[in-house]
């Protein structure tokens, strides 16, 4: 993992990013791996799972998403050359010795991407009973792993995505549109594998742990249909492409098959154990705020919602804190979790935490820092993870300004108080720490 680059001006600056430093290495997914994942003999132990090897002739690890590499990295470790094949298709590649590492791109599915994911089809398919198909599913996957379905060009897909993150549609309604325009996604995998043993390995992005929503779901029942596609297209008022509307009316009308649904034959033979969620993330981090004197609470690993908006609510919480003691004394350290949206009606940069920053600076009290990551190491479409900032950061009129053309990007940058850190290998959503109050 690349190292945590921000000005750190107080105690207090340090401790905000100690928290977030440490909340990604507890997710990184080397370390959930190992912790996760064992093998004596023959009994592969997942979870609270064990698998008797000697009842497949085959071991095949595919899957894909931010944290892909890092899983198959750790899986090699643990497997070595019983693992007969492998396709994992991530953002960025590394090498492996059993796994195919290959290209695709996020948060826009790219040609890459297809020709990728092509591979990983061709190992789920024609499986029998003794085949085991260990599956990494982490955040990122539904672009990286695109399989348009028939009808649908990859120009078409795009574009759909593309309106899709623009509209401020929250994962739920985005993933219900992509599962009925994918032969992989909502289930997908599931089915192509079957009747195969299918065990997902999740680290999970989503709000609420739902695993029809993780990675859109490949192995994984789809609670949604081609009418609720349909109504995410009508309430965000989206001019999609023609093709990508006439296949979910199509499909509505029952002219093609419906994503598989709880209770299908595909998912006898599946488990899945989601190995690691933003939770994991925030409980690290109270361990370090409360190493450092701070008391510490975990506000919600769910927070949702327009990023401008929940940065009030933060604010509130951090005056609260210092006005009566409520809902803690202070020095206290105050961490929240979850996946806010950005309604884009600006051209700027920027993206949801730095969004979140940017609006909660000017009402930050005296002694009060704030930061925010996306845990990924990008925001938005940006190559920054976030933004540390007090009330001294930024002034009101840059603020209201920025945020009309949503261009934080710029603002913060010159503020000096944007956090670098590359990709990290793993994705659990959106970290943030307010720290209120000195524990000197």
């Amino acid at each position: 993992m690349q190292d945590f680059d921000a000005r750190t001006p107080t105690s207090a600056h340090e401790t905000a990013l100690e928290c977030l430093r440490t909340g990604v290495e507890a997710v990184l997914p080397e370390r959930v791996v190992r912790d996760s994942v064992s093998l004596d003999g023959d009994a592969l132990s997942i979870a609270d799972s064990t698998y008797d090897l000697s009842a497949y002739d085959r071991i095949l690890v595919v899957g894909g998403g931010k944290a892909g590499d890092g899983v198959a990295d750790a899986l090699e470790t643990v497997l070595g050359d019983r693992i007969d094949a492998g396709a994992v298709v991530t953002p960025n590649p590394g090498d492996g010795d059993r796994i195919e590492r290959l290209p695709g791109d996020h948060p826009v599915p790219s040609a890459r991407g297809v020709e990728s994911t092509r591979r990983l089809v061709d190992l789920v398919s024609d499986l029998d009973e003794r085949t085991l198909v260990l599956v990494a599913v982490t955040g990122g996957a539904s672009a990286v792993l695109p399989a348009p379905a028939d009808g649908i060009s990859l120009s078409d897909l795009r574009t759909t995505t593309d309106q899709l993150l623009e509209s401020g549609a929250e994962i739920h309604d985005l993933n219900a549109v992509r599962k009925h325009l994918s032969t992989l996604k909502g289930g997908g995998l599931a089915r192509l594998a079957s009747p195969a043993t299918v065990v997902g390995l999740v680290l999970s992005d989503v709000v609420g742990n739902d695993l029809g929503v993780i990675a859109s779901g490949p192995t994984a029942p789809d609670e949604t249909t081609y009418d609720d596609a349909l109504d995410v297209l009508d309430r965000f008022d989206l001019d999609v492409p023609k093709s990508v509307r006439t296949r979910l009316a199509r499909g509505s009308a029952g002219d093609f098959p419906e994503t598989p649904k709880p209770g299908d034959s595909a998912f006898d033979t599946v488990d899945n154990h989601i190995l690691a969620d933003t939770f994991t993330a925030l409980d690290a981090a109270r361990r370090v705020a409360s190493d450092r004197g701070y008391q510490p609470l975990i506000l919600s690993s769910r927070v949702r919602g327009e990023a401008r908006e929940a940065a009030k609510t933060h604010v509130a919480v951090a005056e609260e804190a210092l006005a009566t003691g409520n809902p803690l004394d202070t020095p206290a350290v105050i961490l929240s979790g979850g996946e806010c949206t950005v309604t884009v009606r600006g051209d700027g940069s920027g993206g949801p935490n730095l969004e979140f920053c940017l609006a909660a600076a000017p009402e930050l009290p005296d002694d009060v820092v704030l930061a925010s990551i996306d845990s990924d190491g990008l925001d938005g479409g940006t190559d920054v993870a976030g933004a540390i900032v007090d009330a001294s950061s930024v002034a009101t009129r840059e603020v209201h300004t920025a945020l009309a053309a949503n261009d934080a990007l710029p603002v913060l940058e010159d503020a000096n108080a944007l956090i670098e850190t590359g990709p990290t290998g793993t994705n659990v959503n959106d970290l943030r720490v307010l720290v209120v109050g000195s524990s000197e």
